[in-house]
Protein backbone atom coordinates (compact mmCIF):
# COMPACT_ATOMS: atom_id res chain seq x y z
CA UNK A 1 0.00 0.00 0.00
CA UNK A 2 2.96 2.31 0.58
CA UNK A 3 3.85 1.91 -3.09
CA UNK A 4 0.32 2.95 -4.07
CA UNK A 5 0.57 6.10 -1.93
CA UNK A 6 3.98 6.92 -3.40
CA UNK A 7 2.63 6.46 -6.93
CA UNK A 8 -0.39 8.66 -6.20
CA UNK A 9 1.76 11.44 -4.78
CA UNK A 10 4.21 11.20 -7.66
CA UNK A 11 1.34 11.29 -10.18
CA UNK A 12 -0.18 14.35 -8.51
CA UNK A 13 3.15 16.19 -8.52
CA UNK A 14 3.78 15.20 -12.14
CA UNK A 15 0.38 16.48 -13.28
CA UNK A 16 0.76 19.75 -11.37
CA UNK A 17 4.21 20.31 -12.87
CA UNK A 18 3.39 19.06 -16.38
CA UNK A 19 2.65 22.56 -17.66
CA UNK A 20 6.00 23.82 -16.41
CA UNK A 21 7.71 20.72 -17.78
CA UNK A 22 6.34 21.39 -21.26
CA UNK A 23 8.15 24.75 -21.29
CA UNK A 24 11.41 23.90 -19.53
CA UNK A 25 14.05 21.20 -19.16
CA UNK A 26 12.03 19.67 -16.31
CA UNK A 27 10.76 16.20 -17.20
CA UNK A 28 7.93 14.30 -15.54
CA UNK A 29 9.66 11.08 -16.59
CA UNK A 30 12.68 12.19 -14.60
CA UNK A 31 10.44 13.00 -11.61
CA UNK A 32 9.09 9.44 -11.48
CA UNK A 33 12.57 8.01 -11.90
CA UNK A 34 13.93 10.14 -9.04
CA UNK A 35 10.82 9.52 -6.94
CA UNK A 36 11.28 5.78 -7.22
CA UNK A 37 14.95 6.06 -6.28
CA UNK A 38 14.22 8.24 -3.24
CA UNK A 39 11.67 5.89 -1.68
CA UNK A 40 13.73 2.74 -2.31
CA UNK A 41 16.06 0.90 0.05
CA UNK A 42 18.96 3.02 -1.13
CA UNK A 43 17.52 6.19 0.42
CA UNK A 44 14.30 6.47 2.48
CA UNK A 45 13.56 2.75 2.54
CA UNK A 46 9.79 3.14 2.18
CA UNK A 47 9.47 0.40 -0.41
CA UNK A 48 11.52 -2.75 -0.93
CA UNK A 49 11.95 -3.82 -4.54
CA UNK A 50 14.64 -6.04 -6.00
CA UNK A 51 15.45 -6.63 -9.68
CA UNK A 52 14.20 -10.22 -9.51
CA UNK A 53 10.87 -9.17 -7.98
CA UNK A 54 7.89 -10.43 -9.93
CA UNK A 55 6.25 -7.02 -9.59
CA UNK A 56 9.12 -5.38 -11.47
CA UNK A 57 8.81 -7.72 -14.43
CA UNK A 58 5.00 -7.54 -14.45
CA UNK A 59 4.92 -3.73 -14.34
CA UNK A 60 7.47 -3.31 -17.11
CA UNK A 61 5.79 -6.02 -19.18
CA UNK A 62 2.36 -4.41 -18.90
CA UNK A 63 3.74 -0.95 -19.61
CA UNK A 64 5.49 -2.06 -22.79
CA UNK A 65 2.38 -3.94 -23.93
CA UNK A 66 0.23 -0.82 -23.42
CA UNK A 67 2.74 1.42 -25.19
CA UNK A 68 3.07 -0.90 -28.19
CA UNK A 69 -0.69 -1.40 -28.45
CA UNK A 70 -1.39 2.33 -28.54
CA UNK A 71 1.57 2.96 -30.85
CA UNK A 72 0.30 0.32 -33.21
CA UNK A 73 -3.10 2.01 -33.41
CA UNK A 74 -1.42 5.09 -34.84
CA UNK A 75 0.34 3.32 -37.68
CA UNK A 76 -0.81 4.40 -41.12
CA UNK A 77 0.40 1.90 -43.70
CA UNK A 78 -0.23 4.17 -46.73
CA UNK A 79 1.71 7.02 -45.11
CA UNK A 80 4.50 4.67 -44.11
CA UNK A 81 4.81 3.55 -47.71
CA UNK A 82 5.04 7.17 -48.82
CA UNK A 83 7.70 8.14 -46.24
CA UNK A 84 9.88 5.10 -45.78
CA UNK A 85 13.37 6.00 -47.04
CA UNK A 86 14.87 7.83 -44.05
CA UNK A 87 13.34 5.48 -41.42
CA UNK A 88 14.47 2.49 -43.50
CA UNK A 89 18.03 3.81 -43.41
CA UNK A 90 17.85 4.32 -39.64
CA UNK A 91 16.44 0.84 -39.06
CA UNK A 92 18.35 -1.06 -41.71
CA UNK A 93 21.78 0.52 -41.20
CA UNK A 94 21.80 2.80 -38.15
CA UNK A 95 20.33 0.25 -35.73
CA UNK A 96 22.68 -2.63 -36.73
CA UNK A 97 25.69 -0.29 -36.52
CA UNK A 98 24.69 0.82 -33.01
CA UNK A 99 24.16 -2.82 -32.06
CA UNK A 100 27.64 -3.86 -33.22
CA UNK A 101 29.46 -0.79 -31.85
CA UNK A 102 27.81 -1.23 -28.44
CA UNK A 103 28.83 -4.89 -28.38
CA UNK A 104 32.44 -3.96 -29.15
CA UNK A 105 32.82 -1.40 -26.37
CA UNK A 106 30.95 -3.64 -23.93
CA UNK A 107 33.38 -6.47 -24.59
CA UNK A 108 36.57 -4.40 -24.46
CA UNK A 109 35.65 -1.88 -21.75
CA UNK A 110 33.44 -3.96 -19.45
CA UNK A 111 34.96 -7.39 -20.08
CA UNK A 112 31.76 -9.33 -20.83
CA UNK A 113 32.02 -12.32 -23.15
CA UNK A 114 31.15 -11.80 -26.81
CA UNK A 115 27.66 -13.30 -26.68
CA UNK A 116 26.64 -11.27 -23.63
CA UNK A 117 28.21 -8.15 -25.15
CA UNK A 118 26.11 -8.54 -28.27
CA UNK A 119 23.10 -9.16 -26.03
CA UNK A 120 23.72 -5.81 -24.29
CA UNK A 121 23.97 -4.18 -27.71
CA UNK A 122 20.63 -5.67 -28.76
CA UNK A 123 18.91 -4.59 -25.53
CA UNK A 124 20.13 -0.99 -25.88
CA UNK A 125 19.47 -0.72 -29.63
CA UNK A 126 15.75 0.28 -29.44
CA UNK A 127 14.89 3.95 -28.95
CA UNK A 128 11.87 5.65 -27.40
CA UNK A 129 10.74 9.23 -28.21
CA UNK A 130 8.64 9.31 -25.04
CA UNK A 131 11.71 10.68 -23.24
CA UNK A 132 12.22 13.36 -25.88
CA UNK A 133 8.63 14.31 -26.54
CA UNK A 134 9.28 17.95 -27.39
CA UNK A 135 11.13 16.87 -30.52
CA UNK A 136 8.29 14.74 -31.86
CA UNK A 137 5.38 16.91 -30.74
CA UNK A 138 6.27 20.54 -31.49
CA UNK A 139 5.23 22.14 -34.75
CA UNK A 140 8.46 24.09 -35.06
CA UNK A 141 10.38 20.83 -35.50
CA UNK A 142 10.44 19.85 -39.21
CA UNK A 143 7.94 17.16 -40.17
CA UNK A 144 10.62 14.97 -41.78
CA UNK A 145 12.51 14.82 -38.50
CA UNK A 146 9.43 14.01 -36.44
CA UNK A 147 8.45 11.30 -38.86
CA UNK A 148 11.91 9.75 -38.88
CA UNK A 149 12.15 9.50 -35.08
CA UNK A 150 8.60 8.20 -34.65
CA UNK A 151 8.78 5.50 -37.29
CA UNK A 152 12.21 4.38 -36.11
CA UNK A 153 11.18 4.12 -32.46
CA UNK A 154 7.83 2.55 -33.31
CA UNK A 155 9.39 -0.36 -35.17
CA UNK A 156 12.82 -0.97 -33.64
CA UNK A 157 11.40 -2.54 -30.45
CA UNK A 158 9.96 -5.41 -32.45
CA UNK A 159 13.10 -5.78 -34.55
CA UNK A 160 15.33 -6.05 -31.48
CA UNK A 161 13.19 -8.57 -29.61
CA UNK A 162 14.00 -11.71 -31.66
CA UNK A 163 17.71 -10.86 -31.50
CA UNK A 164 17.52 -10.45 -27.71
CA UNK A 165 15.74 -13.78 -27.27
CA UNK A 166 18.10 -15.69 -29.55
CA UNK A 167 21.18 -14.23 -27.82
CA UNK A 168 19.78 -15.10 -24.39
CA UNK A 169 19.40 -18.67 -25.63
CA UNK A 170 22.95 -18.64 -27.01
CA UNK A 171 24.46 -17.17 -23.84
CA UNK A 172 23.34 -20.12 -21.66
CA UNK A 173 23.24 -22.09 -19.59
CA UNK A 174 19.87 -20.55 -18.73
CA UNK A 175 17.40 -21.48 -16.04
CA UNK A 176 15.50 -23.49 -18.66
CA UNK A 177 17.40 -23.94 -21.89
CA UNK A 178 14.54 -25.84 -23.53
CA UNK A 179 12.25 -22.86 -23.15
CA UNK A 180 14.86 -20.60 -24.74
CA UNK A 181 15.46 -22.69 -27.89
CA UNK A 182 15.45 -20.78 -31.18
CA UNK A 183 12.58 -22.91 -32.51
CA UNK A 184 10.42 -22.09 -29.49
CA UNK A 185 11.26 -18.41 -29.85
CA UNK A 186 10.20 -18.50 -33.51
CA UNK A 187 6.91 -20.20 -32.59
CA UNK A 188 6.20 -17.62 -29.88
CA UNK A 189 6.84 -14.73 -32.28
CA UNK A 190 4.64 -16.33 -34.95
CA UNK A 191 1.83 -16.93 -32.45
CA UNK A 192 2.07 -13.33 -31.28
CA UNK A 193 1.72 -12.06 -34.84
CA UNK A 194 -1.19 -14.41 -35.58
CA UNK A 195 -3.09 -13.55 -32.40
CA UNK A 196 -2.37 -9.85 -32.87
CA UNK A 197 -3.98 -9.84 -36.29
CA UNK A 198 -6.70 -12.45 -35.80
CA UNK A 199 -8.28 -11.11 -32.60
CA UNK A 200 -8.99 -7.57 -33.89
CA UNK A 201 -10.42 -9.05 -37.09
CA UNK A 202 -12.67 -11.31 -35.02
CA UNK A 203 -13.84 -8.43 -32.84
CA UNK A 204 -14.50 -6.26 -35.87
CA UNK A 205 -16.51 -9.08 -37.40
CA UNK A 206 -18.64 -9.39 -34.26
CA UNK A 207 -19.40 -5.66 -34.32
CA UNK A 208 -20.85 -6.02 -37.80
CA UNK A 209 -23.64 -8.32 -36.60
CA UNK A 210 -26.97 -6.52 -36.55
CA UNK A 211 -27.75 -7.19 -32.89
CA UNK A 212 -24.24 -6.42 -31.67
CA UNK A 213 -22.26 -3.22 -31.32
CA UNK A 214 -21.35 -0.80 -28.52
CA UNK A 215 -23.25 2.34 -27.65
CA UNK A 216 -21.20 5.54 -28.09
CA UNK A 217 -20.16 6.00 -24.46
CA UNK A 218 -18.87 2.42 -24.27
CA UNK A 219 -17.15 2.49 -27.68
CA UNK A 220 -13.68 3.23 -26.18
CA UNK A 221 -13.92 0.04 -24.12
CA UNK A 222 -14.04 -2.17 -27.22
CA UNK A 223 -10.31 -1.81 -28.08
CA UNK A 224 -9.52 -1.95 -24.38
CA UNK A 225 -11.32 -5.29 -24.04
CA UNK A 226 -9.49 -6.54 -27.12
CA UNK A 227 -6.15 -5.59 -25.62
CA UNK A 228 -6.93 -7.20 -22.26
CA UNK A 229 -7.99 -10.47 -23.90
CA UNK A 230 -4.92 -10.45 -26.12
CA UNK A 231 -2.58 -9.85 -23.17
CA UNK A 232 -4.09 -12.76 -21.26
CA UNK A 233 -4.12 -15.12 -24.26
CA UNK A 234 -0.49 -14.39 -25.03
CA UNK A 235 0.62 -15.20 -21.51
CA UNK A 236 -1.53 -18.34 -21.35
CA UNK A 237 -0.16 -19.66 -24.65
CA UNK A 238 3.38 -18.21 -24.33
CA UNK A 239 2.85 -16.21 -27.52
CA UNK A 240 5.02 -13.12 -27.71
CA UNK A 241 2.90 -10.31 -26.20
CA UNK A 242 4.94 -7.40 -27.60
CA UNK A 243 4.68 -8.35 -31.24
CA UNK A 244 1.03 -9.21 -30.61
CA UNK A 245 0.36 -5.80 -29.05
CA UNK A 246 1.86 -3.76 -31.87
CA UNK A 247 0.30 -5.84 -34.64
CA UNK A 248 -3.10 -5.81 -32.88
CA UNK A 249 -3.08 -2.04 -32.56
CA UNK A 250 -2.16 -1.64 -36.23
CA UNK A 251 -4.76 -4.19 -37.34
CA UNK A 252 -7.53 -2.67 -35.24
CA UNK A 253 -6.82 0.82 -36.54
CA UNK A 254 -6.74 -0.47 -40.12
CA UNK A 255 -10.12 -2.20 -39.95
CA UNK A 256 -11.91 0.38 -37.81
CA UNK A 257 -11.04 4.06 -37.82
CA UNK A 258 -14.02 4.64 -35.53
CA UNK A 259 -12.52 2.36 -32.87
CA UNK A 260 -9.17 4.10 -33.21
CA UNK A 261 -10.68 7.57 -32.82
CA UNK A 262 -12.85 6.67 -29.83
CA UNK A 263 -10.08 4.80 -28.00
CA UNK A 264 -7.35 7.38 -28.49
CA UNK A 265 -7.93 9.57 -25.37
CA UNK A 266 -8.46 6.58 -23.08
CA UNK A 267 -5.60 4.62 -24.60
CA UNK A 268 -3.13 7.46 -24.27
CA UNK A 269 -4.10 8.05 -20.65
CA UNK A 270 -3.75 4.37 -19.76
CA UNK A 271 -0.41 4.15 -21.55
CA UNK A 272 0.85 7.18 -19.63
CA UNK A 273 -0.19 5.61 -16.33
CA UNK A 274 1.55 2.37 -17.22
CA UNK A 275 4.70 4.25 -18.22
CA UNK A 276 4.76 6.25 -15.01
CA UNK A 277 4.28 3.12 -12.89
CA UNK A 278 7.10 1.35 -14.72
CA UNK A 279 9.39 4.36 -14.27
CA UNK A 280 8.64 4.52 -10.56
CA UNK A 281 9.40 0.83 -10.10
CA UNK A 282 12.50 1.04 -12.29
CA UNK A 283 13.66 4.07 -10.32
CA UNK A 284 13.40 2.04 -7.13
CA UNK A 285 16.02 -0.32 -8.58
CA UNK A 286 18.51 2.53 -9.04
CA UNK A 287 20.17 2.22 -5.66
CA UNK A 288 23.64 3.52 -4.77
CA UNK A 289 24.79 -0.10 -4.67
CA UNK A 290 23.77 -0.64 -8.30
CA UNK A 291 25.72 2.42 -9.44
CA UNK A 292 28.63 1.34 -7.27
CA UNK A 293 28.69 -2.12 -8.85
CA UNK A 294 29.42 -0.67 -12.30
CA UNK A 295 33.12 -0.45 -13.11
CA UNK A 296 34.93 2.56 -14.52
CA UNK A 297 34.93 0.83 -17.89
CA UNK A 298 31.18 0.40 -17.56
CA UNK A 299 30.67 4.13 -17.06
CA UNK A 300 32.88 4.81 -20.07
CA UNK A 301 30.69 2.44 -22.10
CA UNK A 302 27.53 4.23 -20.92
CA UNK A 303 28.88 7.64 -21.90
CA UNK A 304 30.06 6.39 -25.28
CA UNK A 305 26.69 4.70 -25.89
CA UNK A 306 24.86 8.01 -25.46
CA UNK A 307 27.24 10.61 -26.90
CA UNK A 308 29.06 8.64 -29.60
CA UNK A 309 27.58 5.29 -30.65
CA UNK A 310 24.02 6.37 -31.35
CA UNK A 311 25.02 9.69 -32.99
CA UNK A 312 27.74 8.16 -35.17
CA UNK A 313 25.57 5.21 -36.22
CA UNK A 314 22.62 7.35 -37.28
CA UNK A 315 24.76 9.98 -39.00
CA UNK A 316 26.38 7.26 -41.08
CA UNK A 317 22.99 5.81 -41.98
CA UNK A 318 21.61 9.25 -43.01
CA UNK A 319 24.60 10.21 -45.16
CA UNK A 320 23.40 11.51 -48.52
CA UNK A 321 19.77 12.08 -47.49
CA UNK A 322 17.84 15.31 -48.01
CA UNK A 323 17.78 16.14 -44.30
CA UNK A 324 19.63 19.30 -43.31
CA UNK A 325 22.75 19.11 -41.15
CA UNK A 326 20.80 20.39 -38.14
CA UNK A 327 18.09 17.77 -38.64
CA UNK A 328 20.65 14.99 -38.93
CA UNK A 329 22.43 16.09 -35.75
CA UNK A 330 19.19 16.28 -33.78
CA UNK A 331 18.04 12.88 -35.04
CA UNK A 332 21.45 11.44 -34.17
CA UNK A 333 21.35 12.80 -30.62
CA UNK A 334 17.84 11.68 -29.77
CA UNK A 335 18.16 7.96 -29.32
CA UNK A 336 16.83 7.61 -25.77
CA UNK A 337 16.63 4.16 -24.22
CA UNK A 338 13.07 3.46 -23.13
CA UNK A 339 10.64 0.84 -21.91
CA UNK A 340 11.68 -1.81 -24.40
CA UNK A 341 15.23 -1.68 -23.05
CA UNK A 342 13.90 -1.85 -19.47
CA UNK A 343 11.84 -4.96 -20.24
CA UNK A 344 14.56 -6.63 -22.29
CA UNK A 345 17.08 -5.86 -19.55
CA UNK A 346 14.84 -7.61 -17.03
CA UNK A 347 14.58 -10.58 -19.37
CA UNK A 348 18.37 -10.75 -19.33
CA UNK A 349 18.51 -10.52 -15.54
CA UNK A 350 15.96 -13.29 -15.05
CA UNK A 351 17.41 -15.56 -17.74
CA UNK A 352 20.04 -17.11 -15.49
CA UNK A 353 22.88 -16.67 -17.99
CA UNK A 354 26.37 -16.50 -16.39
CA UNK A 355 26.89 -12.72 -16.67
CA UNK A 356 23.26 -11.66 -16.29
CA UNK A 357 23.82 -9.37 -13.28
CA UNK A 358 26.77 -7.56 -14.83
CA UNK A 359 24.84 -7.04 -18.06
CA UNK A 360 21.76 -5.76 -16.24
CA UNK A 361 23.79 -3.29 -14.18
CA UNK A 362 25.29 -1.81 -17.34
CA UNK A 363 21.88 -1.70 -19.05
CA UNK A 364 20.11 -0.09 -16.08
CA UNK A 365 22.72 2.65 -15.61
CA UNK A 366 22.70 3.39 -19.35
CA UNK A 367 18.90 3.72 -19.37
CA UNK A 368 18.98 6.03 -16.34
CA UNK A 369 21.64 8.28 -17.88
CA UNK A 370 19.79 8.30 -21.20
CA UNK A 371 16.50 9.36 -19.62
CA UNK A 372 18.24 12.21 -17.80
CA UNK A 373 20.21 13.38 -20.84
CA UNK A 374 17.49 13.20 -23.46
CA UNK A 375 14.43 14.25 -21.47
CA UNK A 376 16.26 17.36 -20.24
CA UNK A 377 17.49 18.53 -23.65
CA UNK A 378 14.48 18.07 -25.91
CA UNK A 379 12.79 21.41 -25.14
CA UNK A 380 15.90 23.62 -25.69
CA UNK A 381 16.76 21.80 -28.92
CA UNK A 382 13.18 21.96 -30.17
CA UNK A 383 13.17 25.71 -29.55
CA UNK A 384 16.29 26.04 -31.69
CA UNK A 385 14.10 25.31 -34.69
CA UNK A 386 12.07 28.49 -34.02
CA UNK A 387 14.47 30.39 -36.23
CA UNK A 388 13.06 28.50 -39.21
CA UNK A 389 9.57 29.76 -38.49
CA UNK A 390 6.31 27.83 -38.53
CA UNK A 391 4.98 28.81 -41.94
CA UNK A 392 4.08 25.88 -44.09
CA UNK A 393 4.83 23.21 -41.48
CA UNK A 394 1.85 20.85 -41.22
CA UNK A 395 0.52 19.30 -38.08
CA UNK A 396 2.40 16.13 -37.05
CA UNK A 397 -0.55 13.76 -37.47
CA UNK A 398 -1.04 14.82 -41.07
CA UNK A 399 2.30 13.68 -42.39
CA UNK A 400 3.66 10.88 -40.25
CA UNK A 401 3.02 7.18 -40.32
CA UNK A 402 3.48 6.77 -36.57
CA UNK A 403 1.59 8.77 -33.96
CA UNK A 404 3.37 11.60 -32.16
CA UNK A 405 2.61 12.49 -28.56
CA UNK A 406 1.15 15.85 -29.54
CA UNK A 407 -2.30 14.98 -28.22
CA UNK A 408 -0.88 14.60 -24.72
CA UNK A 409 -1.85 18.21 -24.05
CA UNK A 410 1.68 19.18 -25.08
CA UNK A 411 2.93 17.84 -21.76
CA UNK A 412 6.20 16.02 -21.53
CA UNK A 413 6.01 12.42 -20.32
Amino acid sequence: MVLVVVFGVALLVAVLLSGLAARTVLSTSFLFLVGGALVSDGFLGLIHITPDSEMVAATADLALFAVLFTDGMHVSLPKLRANWKNPARALGLGMPLAFVFMALITHFLVGLDWTTSFLVGAVLAPTDPVFASAIVSRREVPAKLRQLLNVESGINDGLALPVVLVLIAAAGPTTDSAEASPMKIAVELLLGLVFGIALPLLVNGLVRFRLLGPEPKLQPLLPLATGIILYAVCHLTHANPYLAAFSAGAALAHVSQEAKKSFEPLGEALAELAKFAALLVFGALLTPQLFGDLSFGGYMAVILAIVLIRPASLLLSLFGTSLSRKEKLVAAWFGPKGFASVVYGLLVLQSGIPQAEEAFTLIAVCIAFSIIAHSSTDVPIARAFDVDGLAGIPEPHKDTGIHTPENHADARP
